[in-house]
């Protein structure tokens, strides 16, 4: 039984450097310089953001742990040529300070909210990944009149959407573990205070290990048009994810003259981490559904 539990810890393990810290491979895109960049202030708090290019707007939402550039350095290029991207960091995230106000779904959706209209801009294109997913998915839920389109990239809505061993993972993550990683070069590089990276870890990873559920009756009220991209073996549930898709009014029979307004991409070969690198793949994607 020792034997099993072992084995069971180190997959385990394994799996959660794979997610968390191979994810952040960083790119090796040229940047441009962003139109405008800053805080936005809200009620006791201030998030950062990035602005680029010009057109339809786009908020990106990065995944857990990460910086805009981290997670989105490969993308902005190409989407701000047609696009006006803005890219925000989360709670404790890259640039926004670390807060012990209590880290919530619901308040980073209040936060990307706030930064809009710091922005005066009344609706936009939503694309998160990840953990950014989830915030997305919520923010369609609170504001759904500021969404016009909704761009979702490995990422669920509840914890049982994670197959059982993400789940367990989360429950045995440590902080020790992200040292010497891309993520604490990435924090290092641009926090306002990096003697938080310990308290931002042990609040990120107290928030992962509850579980969550944004409610199916929620998904299924939502009116914006969404697409699910999904790596085939990105550590998502797909029976889950099938049933995600139905609710959003998807798994029809095309041929018979129903057009759902969602679609779902299901990426062969990829993984969470792998998905994130599929660039020419997901501009695809991003640009045949904006459009």
């Amino acid at each position: 039984m020792k034997q099993l539990f072992d084995k069971r810890h180190l997959f385990n393990t394994i799996l959660l450097i794979t997610i968390f810290m191979l994810t952040a491979s960083s790119s090796n895109a040229q940047q441009p310089a962003p139109a405008d960049s800053g805080y936005a202030p809200l009620k006791d708090f201030k998030v950062y953001y990035k602005v680029y290019g010009q057109g339809q707007p786009l908020v990106l939402l990065h995944g857990a742990f990460m910086t805009i550039d981290l997670n989105w350095g490969q993308l902005i290029p190409e989407l701000s040529k047609t696009r006006k991207v803005i890219a925000i960091e989360l709670q404790g995230h890259g640039h926004t300070p670390y807060s012990d106000r209590k880290l919530s779904h619901a308040t980073l959706a209040g936060d990307v909210a706030g930064v809009m209209d710091y922005l005066h801009i009344d609706s936009a294109d939503v694309a998160g990944y990840s953990f950014g997913g989830a915030v997305a998915y919520q923010f369609a839920i609170q504001n759904p009149e500021r969404v016009k389109k909704l761009v979702i990239i490995s990422a669920t809505y509840k914890s049982e959407g994670w197959l059982p061993q993400i789940n367990a993972a989360f429950k045995q993550m440590k902080p020790e573990l992200f040292a010497n990683s891309p993520m604490k070069a990435a924090y290092d590089a641009v926090a306002p205070d990096t003697t938080k990276w310990i308290p931002f870890l042990q609040q990120m990873i107290a928030s992962a290990g509850q579980p969550f559920n944004l409610g199916d009756a929620n998904i299924a009220k939502i009116t914006a048009p969404v697409l699910i991209i999904s790596g085939d073996n990105d550590g998502l549930d797909k029976l889950e994810l099938i049933k995600t898709y139905q609710l959003l009014g998807g798994n029809v029979v095309l041929d018979f003259g129903v057009t759902p307004k969602s679609q779902l991409a299901i990426v062969p070969g990829q993984g969470h981490m792998g998905l994130m690198e599929q660039t020419t793949t997901l501009l695809n994607y991003f640009n045949g559904f904006l459009k």
